[in-house]
């Protein structure tokens, strides 16, 4: 195994579990019930994936599914549903986003004193820990709540970047996938920042449920990677029916389309929709989105009809002609086996000795 890689999925993976440690702690601290500590459990999942991981396939990840990623799922949103719910009555001053710390200073000078005459450095460290613990303590929820979803998402993001690849995915493909994702992150923040940041929506506790889960059923996109990886064929894939190797064809796209409308854009629009149909909350910014989700359904919609014609006029094409109907990596497949085939039977020429033709008896002779 190589170090590197056991590098990055230990370390990957301890990221995961530190930040799944300091949402519960969160929730430990805003119910103040140490029955919620029990929700750290939920790490021995990823610790027990992480040795599987090294033991079966030394560190590297799987084909079209990331374990790592979905378990790192399963640690922290629960602690964020519990945030998102209890949603106290801490506020951050006049200014949003501002951070409220009631601590003064006293208490660093307090640590300074009782450590001037020490003489190691070791008590010093542990007072200034405990300081800047409590200062944490004192930051108000709200400020809290947004940070963990900030940091999930980023966290999501650049550990799919840390983690290992496998065999199947290529670096241009993960890159690919991480551009990908940088933008699906920064939908679903702000999708889920805005809708429970509007009174009304705290007020109903059915509305909040129903976001979350929605906010939930978006992030289950994150551990596949179908949106950059197309579906092998086979050489009997010509005997296929046509859904078979339409999807064969086009599997990343019709996978991106699918996601889009009913994992990402579809569900976030039909929440909108209830709010300002049904409930009618209305606000600049809930139009504006509400629109740009109208734009993205409808361009994907347009995006699987074009795909559909132009699959169904190569069919056509191709039946018109006698050809066989396949997909296109099939004659990429055999021209690569051809083009192998050819090259191994040009080395052979070049290395075989030249053959001696016989020599015949000339006329003189």
């Amino acid at each position: 195994m190589e170090l590197m890689v056991l590098l990055n999925a230990l370390v990957t993976r301890l990221l995961f579990v530190l930040h799944s440690l300091i949402g519960v702690w969160r929730v430990t601290a805003v119910k103040k019930e140490p029955k919620y500590w029990l929700l750290a459990l939920l790490n021995l999942l990823l610790c027990l994936e992480t040795g599987l991981t090294l033991k079966f396939k030394q560190g590297r990840g799987y084909k079209w599914f990331s374990p790592a990623i979905f378990l790192y799922l399963i640690c922290i949103v629960p602690s964020l549903w519990l945030l998102e719910i209890h949603h106290g009555t801490q506020y951050c001053g006049n200014e949003p986003g501002a951070v409220q710390v009631n601590v003064s200073n006293q208490d660093f000078n307090q640590s300074r004193e009782s450590t001037h005459g020490s003489e190691g450095t070791d008590h010093h460290i542990i007072q200034t820990a405990k300081v800047f613990v409590n200062q944490l303590s004192t930051i108000c929820e709200t400020v809290w709540t947004l940070a963990l979803h900030q940091t999930f998402l980023l966290l999501l993001v650049v550990g799919r970047w840390l983690l290992p690849i496998g065999v199947e995915i290529t670096r241009d493909q993960l890159s690919q996938l991480l551009l990908m994702f940088v933008g699906t992150a920064a939908d679903i923040l702000e999708f889920a920042s805005e809708t429970l940041d509007i009174e009304d929506v705290r007020k109903n506790y059915v509305l909040i449920n129903a976001i979350l889960a929605v906010w939930t059923w978006s992030m289950l996109q994150f551990p596949l990677d179908l949106a950059v990886q197309h579906i092998g064929c086979k050489q009997s894939a010509s005997g296929r029916r046509i859904p078979s190797l339409l999807l064969c064809r086009y599997s990343a796209e019709l996978w991106n389309i699918g996601v889009s409308l009913f994992i990402q854009d579809g569900p976030f629009f039909i929440v909108r929709s209830i709010l300002m149909g049904h409930f009618g909350i209305f606000n600049q910014m809930l139009v504006f989105f509400t629109a740009k989700n109208i734009l993205v359904v409808t361009l994907q919609l347009y995006r699987l009809a074009v795909i559909t014609l132009d699959f169904r006029a190569t069919v056509v094409q191709k039946s018109r002609k006698g050809e066989v109907c396949c997909c296109p990596c099939e004659p990429y497949e055999a021209h690569a086996h051809a083009a192998g085939h050819q090259e191994n039977e040009m080395k052979e020429f070049v290395a075989a000795p030249p053959k001696e033709e016989p020599q015949t008896p000339s006329e003189d002779h």
